[in-house]
């Protein structure tokens, strides 16, 4: 296991699935973790698990002000930056492009694509020293599928600023993406109730559960990782999951 004693990591969409299972990973890791999502009562429950090691911060991703905001009471409370996970994000609207709503596409592009610009944007100067951004991606960052237009081309923006990142800043700070796969989360039942598209016929069954991409989240933050610095790691691989020591 990477060992994350005295690091900080901020953790987009803490509240549930991928998010609260790579809180838990990390606090169990000696990280303190700063837990950030819109629904605070459920990242409140969530630190009062995990104890003193754990902050939560009810915010927006896709408000600026509420980055620099929570950036302040992350460090007062903890001291340094030293990993962050953009892993907020929403499906809706799922539809054909001339029937989506303006505004819904326009507020999937402001949470899964400005989302991480901000994090990253509030993060880089407590990062002069090194740290580790660590984006969720998708296999429909480079598979277009029908009904997720918004989706597909936030998670395309996202893996390309993943490899700004590291091209701008590649001396100093680890930038990776994750694509999990299907992980069984609630995203995945609006998908399914969508019945749009082949990922809303599959079977349940087929769906990882959340604790593996949080997991390989870890890994990510070990030197193990390095060589996929800049690039987008998928949890489909067999040899990723070897090395990140889960199942087959």
């Amino acid at each position: 296991m990477v060992d994350l004693t005295g690091k900080t990591a901020l953790i987009t969409g803490a509240s549930r699935g991928i998010g609260a299972d790579t809180a838990r990973v990390f606090a169990q890791a000696g990280a303190n973790v700063v837990l950030i999502a819109r629904s605070g009562d459920d990242i409140a429950s969530l630190a009062a698990e995990i104890g003193d090691a754990a902050l939560a911060c009810p915010m927006d991703v896709a408000i600026w002000d509420d980055w620099t905001n929570t950036l302040a009471r992350a460090k007062q409370a903890f001291g340094s930056i030293d990993i962050l996970v953009n892993n907020a994000g929403v499906i809706e609207p799922i539809a054909r492009l001339e029937e989506t709503d303006p505004d819904a596409w326009s507020k999937l592009i402001d949470i899964n694509l400005k989302g991480i610009y901000y994090g990253t944007r509030a993060v880089l100067d407590d990062m002069r020293d090194g740290g580790s951004i660590l984006n969720i991606s998708s296999g429909a960052a480079s598979n277009p599928l029908e009904g997720w237009s918004a989706y597909c081309a936030s998670k395309a923006g996202a893996a390309m600023l993943t490899r700004c990142i590291h091209k701008e800043h590649g001396d100093r700070i680890r930038a990776m993406g994750l694509s999990p796969g299907t992980v069984a989360t609630e995203m995945q039942v609006v998908i399914k109730e969508s019945g749009i598209n082949p990922v809303s016929q599959l079977d349940p069954s087929v769906h990882i559960p959340a604790d593996w991409p949080a997991k390989a989240l870890l890994w990510m933050c070990g030197s193990d990782a390095d060589e996929f610095c800049g690039e987008e790691i998928s949890l489909r691989d067999e040899g990723i999951r070897a090395r990140v020591g889960l199942g087959a």
